[in-house]
């Protein structure tokens, strides 16, 4: 009777548990893309409801993000990952997490828009959406890339984050010039200032991810600018 063969089981085995890892990495991401695209949409027609709706919705990324963290761990201590497939492990361990951490800065904006929509909103809102349009096509291009094993695109993509650092510089120099005309002006405009900020280091995060899509494929770990 022919033996079963074992390296060749276990092989399977990690497949397997690889592809409902990177399922799963998608999953989050698709909830976080919705969540960036609510919670601006939200503030910009000052709908309370949406907001809190993408605060409550939170939850469910945190509680993935711990779940595949969880199954990273367990894969490392039981499957005996070889260096490629440790890389793609550590490479999911982290994208998760700025996932995650991506989806804390959409709920942010919701909690600003739940507080703005108190009174009228100090401009129409143009360059703000525009940051988190180009935020979420940074987060489906990045996660492309990890699902294609391509390098270059994650660097391509890293790239675009110089469009949301001028956009948010562009942003600053607008509300500071609110908040110089007129001092009632201030509440309104620091809180858009926020908005911003959370929309700028979404581009950051995304960034990171991108760098460790470039570790995944090639073994090198630096910072892309």
């Amino acid at each position: 009777m022919d033996m079963p063969d074992q390296p060749g089981r276990i092989r399977g085995v990690l497949d397997r548990e690889l592809t409902i890892l990177r399922d799963n990495i998608l999953r989050i991401s698709t909830m976080v893309e919705s969540a960036i695209e609510r919670a601006v949409l939200a503030l910009k027609d000052q709908n309370v409801d949406l907001a809190r709706q993408v605060i409550a919705d939170d939850e469910a990324i945190n509680a993935l993000r711990f779940g595949v963290e969880e199954h990273c761990y367990r894969l490392l201590a039981l499957q005996q990952p070889t260096a490629r497939d440790l890389r793609v492990i550590v490479t999911a361990i982290h994208i998760v997490v700025e996932l995650e951490r991506i989806g804390d800065h959409a709920a942010g904006i919701a909690k600003i828009a739940v507080e703005l929509a108190k009174e009228p909103l100090l401009k129409p809102l143009i360059d703000i959406p525009r940051m988190a349009e180009i935020g979420r096509d940074m987060m489906r291009a990045g996660l492309d890339a990890y699902l294609n094993w391509n390098a270059e695109q994650a660097r391509r993509t890293v790239e675009r984050d110089t469009e949301i650092d001028h956009l948010n510089d562009q942003i600053y120099r607008e509300l500071l010039t609110f908040m110089l005309q007129d001092p009632r002006n201030i509440n309104r405009a620091t809180h858009l200032l926020w908005v911003a900020h959370h929309l700028e280091r979404i581009g950051d995060r995304i960034t990171n991810i991108c760098e460790r899509v470039i570790f995944m494929v090639t073994g090198e770990i630096g910072e892309l600018e």
